[in-house]
């Protein structure tokens, strides 16, 4: 019970403090909660209490040798956190190039204080290293001479390598804005850091005896449904199953519609249009395709427009712009902004944000929704911005300002330009060509279009081809021909959404069929489980295949933005379902539905599938396998939320009387949830303090109360609660721990999207400011979660 008051308070402080934080600011938040007195003793009686549960349950006498480390590991890691906050030291250290220091800045709870290094740093030179034609860095690195102890040291320091100069570590974090100065993270930490990274070496010493030892806790759940009745999980899928004057404008813009449908482009041209490479925003070399979908999916939200692919919409707009500025294309989801400027609500054309005049309709409202603060900005302002972002990428695609196609020689950034750029950079030949060859190429299109014959159009985008690839070799950009041919075909597959479709599918084939096996028997219909089985199996690959894709593509592991994490869970979901499909074909169905929900999520409009540089920080393999198994861990809570969802909606339907003959089921499918609440737990638990290896060789401190960090401790203790509640023998029943287990998820979407909308910090490069979009149908599962909690009261009576 103790156990229990102190991990709400902290789990309550915490949160608390979140949210503070974003009111009034990171100092009183860590003055009122983080390094408040009480809150130091709150840490201090947990760590009384653990040793206190130790001594009372003899772990060391019994050999619980996984539970006591990991017990043990935290108490080292809390004292660790203690020694770093007492006599760790964290500054900022700025540098000129050519200029030498050693003094540092200080922040503490009571303002700036300076102090000196016992050594001074000179700069010899900063260096940022841009994406070839884009403003994004891709590194940024500062050559330093050390002056130490009558010795002259030569060292690099950038992002993710480390300088260590008499325990004074220093870290790339920033730079000046004429970028001829650098400003390093200092931390000096030695103590703390060493006994903090033996707690972590302890905890996951700990977590991997859990898994494996004999008196475990995992390994006993394995014993009780090994020994339970095989034919009880069964019951439970009869439960899940039981879920039971404007026409003359729509004319007009029927016409016009089906007026550029009708003038298309022939598919076999436009495949060869997306084919060709093209410089994105970002730097990175993508074929024409990838641009096409994107700025389809950015005006449209759709991944076709018509019966127009994303290649033929694309160079229609460029051949027709007149047509298809009168086109209702842009998304128009506000009633009151529709409203307020006369627009078409649903979609509106690129004409209708102009008055008769030409002045702009959204001006003024947009000039005072930038005047706000982000976080001042109502639903109004941000459709606002977001229409107008449209309107603006839909006149540059007409200006030719967008589609960066000629590579240049001299170009130092190794940038390339669209045809509606400043040309004037180039010459001779090259001056006369850039200039003249994409007019000539959409003249050659019309007239294709018109007649039928693309043989001119064709010839036209082979010279193109010809002089991107001489040019390219020549201004220092490798075209990789390889690369550009997956993409391609990684557009073509499609892969998650049909992993999306095959998922919700074989997922609901996979639970009809367990309903069927309940009522006649295994041996005879074996074939009913194992051929959707081996659907999965193949979508399984399928969906392992299109992220290896994505990741060779890319060039990182792909799980670095909201949308590639989303469907890394999908896959970790699948695999953790996949861990319990011969004991429970329920379990494996459920997580293969709750796969392709997760794939239905990541395919809405305001979830974001383009390929991006990876931000410097991102660079680093302690980020990949933190990430990793973070999201696995999402993936087998998961799994316990829909096991709890089920329970609960079977002693909802089931009459009172009836609950003793659906107890077997309940139970089984109960200890099913207790062990994936645990691996999840492991998971999470090694996943977050991994994370603060990655930000101690990152940035130089290995927890710094970031809210994305401090949810994720939140979590933690919210499943910590959750598998301890059997310890509580007057509170533990069935309906108790599975209700639970459904509401601890709350934790997970909260880390995962609410600290993005809710919150801010330093993980904002893992952002989607569109996230709200999914809060409709967190609301509608919140109500049938409290709907299912009240009436499946009856199940209380279960053990």
């Amino acid at each position: 019970m103790t156990t229990f008051v102190l991990l709400t308070l902290y789990a309550a402080g915490l949160a608390a403090a979140t949210f503070i934080e974003k009111a009034y600011g990171t100092m009183l938040a860590r003055v009122a909660i983080y390094y408040s007195p009480l809150f130091f003793l709150l840490q201090a009686l947990l760590v009384a209490n653990f040793v206190a549960v130790a001594l009372k349950r003899r772990l060391l006498k019994a050999r619980r040798w996984g539970l006591l480390l990991v017990h043990v590991s935290f108490i080292i890691i809390l004292l660790g956190a203690l020694v770093t906050h007492l006599f760790g030291r964290e500054g900022v250290l700025h540098l000129r190039e050519g200029q030498a220091g050693n003094q540092m800045e200080v922040h503490t709870n009571r303002g700036q204080d300076v102090r000196e290094l016992p050594f001074r740093m000179e700069l010899v030179k900063f260096t940022l290293t841009r994406y070839p034609g884009s403003m994004s860095p891709s590194s940024y690195e500062s050559d330093v001479r050390v002056y130490v102890d009558g010795d002259t040291l030569r060292r690099a320091i950038y992002m993710n390598n480390v300088l260590d100069v008499k325990g004074y570590r220093f870290y790339q974090a920033s730079f000046d804005a004429d970028e001829r100065g650098t400003i390093l993270s200092v931390n000096r930490d030695v103590a703390g850091r060493n006994i903090t990274y033996t707690g972590y070496l302890l905890l996951l010493a700990g977590c991997i005896a859990c898994l494996t030892g004999k008196n475990g806790r995992i390994r006993t759940l394995y014993r009780l449904l090994n020994a339970h009745k095989r034919d009880s999980g069964l019951l439970v899928v009869a439960g899940l199953l039981a879920f039971p004057s404007l026409a003359e404008a729509q004319m007009e813009t029927a016409s016009i519609v089906e007026a550029v449908q009708r003038h298309a482009v022939a598919p076999a041209h436009a495949k060869r249009f997306g084919a060709l490479p093209v410089q994105s925003l970002n730097g990175r070399i993508i074929p024409v395709n990838t641009f096409s979908s994107e700025i389809l999916r950015k005006l449209h939200r759709e991944a076709k427009f018509g019966s127009l692919n994303a290649d033929c919409f694309l160079l229609s707009v460029l051949t027709l712009p007149e047509m298809w500025m009168r086109v209702p294309l842009m998304t128009v989801s506000n009633r009151d902004l529709a409203h307020s400027f006369g627009l078409t609500h649903g979609l509106c054309s690129y004409m209708e944000a102009f008055d008769d005049d030409g002045s702009y309709k959204l001006q003024h409202r947009l000039e005072e929704a930038y005047r706000k603060r982000p976080s001042e900005r109502n639903a109004f302002d941000k459709d606002v911005i977001k229409l107008d972002e449209q309107i603006n990428i839909f006149h540059q695609l007409l200006n030719g300002q967008l589609l960066r196609l000629f590579p240049k020689v001299d170009d130092l950034q190794g940038k390339w330009y669209a045809p509606g750029d400043d040309l004037s950079g180039y010459s001779g030949e090259d001056s006369m060509f850039v200039s003249q060859i994409f007019e000539g190429y959409l003249a050659d299109v019309q007239e294709a279009i018109r007649t039928g014959d693309w043989s001119g159009a064709d010839g036209t985008l082979d010279m193109i081809s010809a002089y991107q690839r001489k040019r390219s070799k020549a201004s220092g950009t490798e075209l990789r021909d390889d690369r550009l041919a997956l993409e391609l075909t990684y557009n073509r597959l499609e892969v998650f959404r049909w992993c999306k479709i095959g998922y919700l599918s074989l997922g609901g084939w996979l639970l009809i069929s367990s309903l069927v096996l309940f009522y006649r028997g295994r041996r005879r219909t074996k074939w009913l489980i194992y051929l959707p089985a081996a659907g999965v199996l193949a979508v399984f690959l399928f969906h392992t295949l299109g992220m290896g894709m994505r990741w060779r593509i890319g060039g990182y592991a792909p799980w670095s933005n909201s949308y590639e994490t989303m469907v890394y869970v999908a896959w970790a979901t699948v695999f953790g379902g996949g861990v319990f499909m011969r004991r429970s074909p329920v379990t494996f169905a459920l997580a293969t539905l709750f796969a392709g929900v997760i794939l239905f999520v990541s395919g809405l409009s305001w979830m974001d599938p383009q390929i991006n540089p990876l931000a410097p920080v991102l660079k680093s393999p302690w980020l990949m396998f933190h990430v990793a198994i973070l999201m696995a861990a999402y993936g087998f809570f998961g799994i316990s939320f829909l096991i709890g969802l089920t329970n609960l909606a079977t002693m909802s339907l089931v009459r009172k009387s009836r609950l003793t003959v659906h107890a077997p089921s309940l139970r089984e499918l109960s200890i099913i949830n207790e062990l994936s609440l645990l691996i999840g737990l492991i998971l999470m638990t090694v996943g977050t303090f991994m994370g603060a290896v990655w930000a101690n060789e990152s940035w130089g401190r290995y927890w710094g109360w970031d809210p994305k960090e401090t949810w994720a401790l939140i979590t933690i203790v919210a499943y910590v609660l959750v598998t301890h509640l059997r310890l509580i023998p007057k509170w533990y029943n069935l309906w108790l721990f599975n209700l639970s287990s459904v509401v601890a998820f709350a934790s997970v979407l909260m880390t995962y999207f609410g600290v993005n909308y809710f919150l801010s910090g330093m993980h904002s490069y893992g952002q989607n400011d569109a996230v709200s979009g999914i809060f409709g149908y967190l609301y509608a599962a919140l109500l049938l979660i409290m709907t299912l909690a009240l009436c499946s009261l009856k199940g209380k009576t279960l053990i």
